[in-house]
């Protein structure tokens, strides 16, 4: 594929793709002649790095492609964040301006440089591409800050280009294919993979904006053969069998930022004929291991590395672990999709890597003689250690989602004097259901190891969750 990001959207052949972002039904010919204006106005301007208020938006995508062009550095902006969050962002990063338009609370302290809130006809005159060092940054992308302040990874032109590539052999994901989804555009999954994937590979891009069940069923019949989701927006639309079936004519659904409880992907496949497609990633390495279209897909399974993609699994005691599919370790990750480093911080990015080169992922994982990746969760938060053993909460969570009455859960140790940490469940009871602490402990007994029932349930209403639909462990017990 070409050198340049957008290789496909700089096909003339594919003007007249289609894009449509929220309300805005247009195609390529007008994407590209509007990003151009942007991209001509930040020559003129000379930023090097601009700020984007990342909205579900036209003028955060025509901004983020025309900068992308021109060859500037772009930081999303959560469209949500707060004041503290933003003003850290834009401190850290030293952002020049705001391209297109700002925050409602911004003190006014940037310039803003303007997007045109519609699509355009034709670029400015005499325009062409630009040609751009490939290891030069495209993107500052901030890290959710659950383990301290969010830091600014710093990702390549070439690095995305890897990504996108080896995605799209995965997937077999075509020009002919229409990818539509509610993601955030702040994000490796809504912005690198749902908004530059389809760019770079031809293919057509529908954003629908809030995430509903509706709007998903709405692009099916529109004609979208590709579907991104988190398991938030899956868990909604296998709750809504009728819209659900609309999607049974598509011919991948994806599903990543968190794992989809396997009780979403049974009822899914019963609704709609499909199973879905998990993968793995991080900010730092974006895609690295993904379930092929030709593969076979499981619940809970994570597939396989990326081409030019390696993993390992490393024990506490620093030595390989088995790939039996059962012994779990700290995963590790190297190849041509990893970051370049955390912005101002040459330390926390060394410490991020091996002395042999392998970035520390932070995750806990078990991989399958085949090569299938099962992700445990986060090493901080999902890897617990009670009575000697090694435990992922991940695999007690999956025996409570196969309870009739556990709607959702999460599985957290708390210290203990006697067993160094104590397994504690917090779940959400399914709705019209009537379920006991003692019932669960012991369905969990029957499935899995007697050191794994958890020693105590607590019954919520609802589960603390980020943007993007992750659960925040942090914020219980």
């Amino acid at each position: 594929m070409s050198d340049h990001l957008f290789a496909g959207l700089l096909r003339p052949e594919r003007s007249a793709t289609t894009v449509r972002i929220g309300e805005v039904d247009t195609r390529y010919a007008a994407l590209l002649a509007s990003a151009a204006h942007v991209a001509a106005g930040l020559g003129q301007a000379g930023a090097a790095r601009v700020a984007v208020h990342a909205t579900p938006t036209w003028t955060t995508v025509a901004g983020v492609v025309g900068a992308v062009l021109a060859g500037v550095a772009v930081v999303p902006v959560p469209a949500d964040a707060g004041a503290g969050e933003r003003d850290h962002i834009l401190r850290d990063s030293r952002v020049q301006a705001w391209l297109g338009p700002a925050p409602e609370q911004d003190d006014g302290r940037l310039p803003r440089l303007p997007v045109s809130g519609h699509p355009l006809d034709t670029p400015p005159d005499s325009w062409e591409p630009m040609g751009i060092d490939s290891a030069a940054t495209a993107f500052v992308l901030y890290t959710s800050g659950t383990t301290g302040t969010p830091k600014g990874v710093l990702l390549s032109r070439r690095a995305i280009a890897a990504g996108l590539d080896g995605l799209a052999e995965a997937w077999e994901w075509r020009p002919e294919d229409l990818l539509a989804h509610g993601l955030p555009l702040f994000h490796v999954h809504g912005l690198i993979l749902g908004v530059l994937g389809p760019l770079r590979i031809g293919g057509g891009l529908w954003q629908v904006g809030r995430p509903t069940p509706q709007a998903y069923a709405a692009a099916a019949r529109g004609g979208a053969t590709m579907f991104f989701g988190v398991p938030t927006i899956w868990s909604r639309i296998a709750a809504e069998p009728d819209h659900a079936a609309y999607l049974g004519s598509a011919r991948l659904l994806v599903s990543g930022s968190a794992a989809l409880p396997s009780p979403v992907f049974e009822r899914l496949h019963a609704l709609t004929g499909q199973r879905v497609c998990e993968r793995y990633g991080m900010t730092e390495t974006l895609i690295t291991v993904a379930t092929r279209a030709d593969g076979l897909r499981r619940a809970g399974r994570v597939g396989v590395p990326l081409p030019g993609v390696h993993t390992r699994l490393v024990g506490e005691d620093g030595r390989p672990v088995p790939h039996d599919g059962e012994s779990i370790g700290d995963l590790q990750v190297r190849g041509p999709t990893l970051f370049d480093g955390y912005l101002g911080r040459p330390e926390e990015t060394a410490s991020a890597f091996t002395a042999d080169g392998w970035f520390r992922t932070g995750d806990v994982a078990a991989i399958e003689p085949d090569g299938t990746h099962r992700i445990v969760g986060r090493a901080s938060v999902d890897l617990l250690k009670s009575g000697g053993y090694r435990i992922g909460a991940g695999e007690i969570e999956s025996a409570l989602l196969e309870h009739p009455g556990v709607a959702e859960c999460a599985v957290i140790g708390v210290p203990d004097d006697d067993l160094g940490q104590r397994i504690v469940a917090y779940v959400v009871p399914a709705a019209g259901q009537a379920v006991a602490e003692d019932e669960l402990v012991a369905h969990v007994g029957a499935r899995l190891s007697a050191h794994k029932r958890p020693r105590r349930v607590v019954f919520v209403e609802s589960l603390p969750r980020n943007e993007m639909g992750k659960v925040v462990k942090a914020r219980l017990g």
